[in-house]
């Protein structure tokens, strides 16, 4: 009976310890839930304005220097975006309060003027901040603080996107590519769930899309997914270096982020303007509009150059200090790409567009089980065998860059070990 006495003595502060974080969980999942529902209103009602009064895109180098003026006012000018979450899951950092009420006024600004951006990375900054604080104000130690700042994530990302499988191991998968920190996985899913039930019932509906055109598994289809998944590791690395190279060129040549603002939002309005006039708006806002066409739609009126475009108006926009996420765009970019170059291949432009959209988020984000579930999520079960050869391939090809410069890969992607977390291989 000895070796019974440990376990049983144990238990009772393990069951207390998994009802705490269970707890902890829900709250958050309730409260940054409760903040992401009113984040995904506020950006629908921006676009609607923003489509209903054409003119409103005029207001664009304005709103970029609002936007740079709102941040200098609230003391946060090197504002890091997803960056900081990840510092403050990896080390424990404290992030702002302020930083919630920031990012989501300026995104819904940027979306009612018509910059191209996501909304997906502003839902990472608003769980983070909030549930930091949380976690911070209640003397939680360092490894309590990033299970915490974890589930708010998970819970924004859900209660916003409708994806919560994704939300939660995207969370955990993000910060340390390799590595899961299994101790916040329950904490994780509980507060996702919980923001994505609370977002349903608030009558916020889940993303998904119908795809056409899926073949069979065969020799054949693998050897397509495997080209699909190259090609889009290449549109991953170009997508990163154009949005990272447009950055800098905009502080090298315009070091004063007012006049970068202006000019910024000057430039999208010009690409708006040359695109098709105001009334057109097929590159402004998310791009959620080019993944429905993309893929529900089978392609029907998207340009071959389409990827591109996007990829420009994200890149000039964000550059310019406008404010939101890269997550959507990327959707919009590969997706497009995927429709236009599938019948290439032998495949339907749906089904290729869907098999990309996944594929570029891999490539981009360096976070394959959270892409296998978002192909899950967003297209269903049918496929995902191909979707999760494709998404593989572009982890492998995608190499060490990414959105994010705080990421670390900890184990090789071409070696079965880990690797130095400072320098990663090349």
């Amino acid at each position: 009976m000895k070796p019974l006495s440990v376990p049983l003595r144990v238990l009772p502060d393990e069951l207390g310890d998994f009802l705490r974080r269970a707890l902890f969980a829900v709250i958050i999942g309730l409260l940054v839930g409760a903040v992401g529902v009113a984040f995904h209103y506020g950006i629908d009602l921006a676009t609607e304005l923003r489509q209903e009064h054409h003119w409103l895109l005029f207001f664009l180098p304005l709103g970029g220097l609002a936007i740079v003026l709102l941040y200098r006012v609230c003391g946060i000018e090197k504002d890091q975006g997803t960056n900081l979450v990840l510092v403050a899951v990896r080390e424990h950092e404290p992030m702002r309060l302020r930083t919630a009420p920031l990012i989501f006024l300026s995104t819904v600004l940027t979306h009612l003027v018509g910059g191209s951006a996501g909304r997906e990375g502003a839902a990472l900054q608003l769980g983070a901040s909030i549930s930091s604080k949380i976690g911070h104000k209640l003397g939680l130690d360092p490894e309590e603080g990033r299970i915490v700042t974890v589930c708010g994530m998970a819970a924004a990302f859900s209660a916003l996107f409708g994806t919560p499988l994704t939300a939660a191991v995207f969370a955990l998968e993000v910060v340390h590519v390799g590595v899961i920190q299994y101790a916040a996985l329950v904490p994780a899913f509980l507060a996702s769930l919980t923001g994505f039930l609370l977002a349903g019932w608030l009558g916020v509906p889940p993303t998904a899309y119908a795809v056409s055109g899926l073949p069979a598994l065969s020799p054949l289809s693998l050897l397509q997914m495997v080209v699909l998944g190259a090609l889009c590791a290449v549109l991953a690395v170009f997508f990163c270096a154009v949005t990272h190279g447009a950055g800098h060129l905009y502080a090298k040549v315009l070091p004063d982020p007012r006049f970068r603002a202006l000019v910024g939002g000057a430039l999208v309005l010009l690409l708006s303007l040359l695109d098709g006039g105001l009334a057109h708006q097929y590159y402004n806002g998310a791009g959620g509009n080019l993944v429905e066409a993309a893929v529900t739609g089978g392609g029907v009126g998207v340009e071959p150059w389409a990827f591109l475009a996007k990829l420009l108006f994200t890149a000039v926009t964000l550059g310019a200090g406008f404010r939101g996420g890269e997550i959507v765009p990327t959707f919009a970019c590969g997706a497009t790409f995927g429709c236009v170059v599938a019948p290439f291949l032998g495949l339907e432009p749906s089904f290729g567009g869907a098999v990309c959209t996944v594929a570029a988020f891999c490539g981009v984000t360096n976070c394959p089980i959270s892409s296998i579930l978002l192909a899950y999520e967003l297209f269903g079960g049918g496929g995902l065998p191909l979707y999760a050869l494709a998404i593989a391939v572009a982890y492998r090809l995608s190499g060490y860059s990414g959105l994010y410069s705080e990421q670390q890969i900890v184990y090789s992607k071409r070696l079965p070990h880990a690797h130095s977390l400072d320098q990663p291989e090349e």
